[in-house]
């Protein structure tokens, strides 16, 4: 396999989808075991905002993928509105 073909198919949206779950999973576990970083609840929002894109690229790059792609740019999008309206209110 050479990097072009990586980039040309799913495989590299599986890869970074794969790198934010392992990474929200270890940054929650330290918060909940060792009281370190920020609680799950400051940073959710964000990170299902960037989990819904990666999902809506791997749509993008997979045969016949285009409605699943849709639906997640939505989510990103909802998800995005979702962290945005938190953060304003946290600043009132």
């Amino acid at each position: 396999m050479n990097l072009q073909s990586l980039y040309a198919g799913p495989l590299v949206a599986d890869i970074a989808i794969g790198f934010i779950v392992v990474e929200s999973l270890l940054l929650c576990l330290l918060y909940v075991l060792r009281g370190w970083g920020l609680a799950p609840s400051e940073y959710g929002l964000t990170v299902l905002s960037g989990l819904f894109l990666m999902l809506a690229l791997r749509c993008a790059l997979a045969p016949d993928g285009w409605p699943g792609m849709g639906v997640f740019l939505i989510a990103a999008g909802l998800a995005h509105g979702a962290d945005l309206r938190r953060r304003f209110r946290q600043q009132a």
